[in-house]
């Protein structure tokens, strides 16, 4: 896979990924008890590493060879 490729892709499930927290912050999420586990446990972090991951990716990536 190209870059640029990796780098859509990357971009869009960040996009995507972010929209719970949107739900949770602004909207009834946060009073359902499994939904806001699965945003602050899960969905959180992977936006988080996705984030990380489209910033500094490539040293990571030269780190890894």
């Amino acid at each position: 896979m190209n870059a640029a490729t990796e780098r859509k892709i990357i971009r869009w499930f960040h996009i995507l990924a972010s929209i719970p927290i949107i739900g949770f912050v602004y909207g009834p999420v946060s009073t359902i008890a499994e939904a806001a586990a699965m945003v602050r446990w899960v969905i959180l972090p992977l936006v988080i590493l996705s984030g990380f991951w489209m910033w500094k990716g490539h040293v990571v990536k030269k780190w890894l060879r």
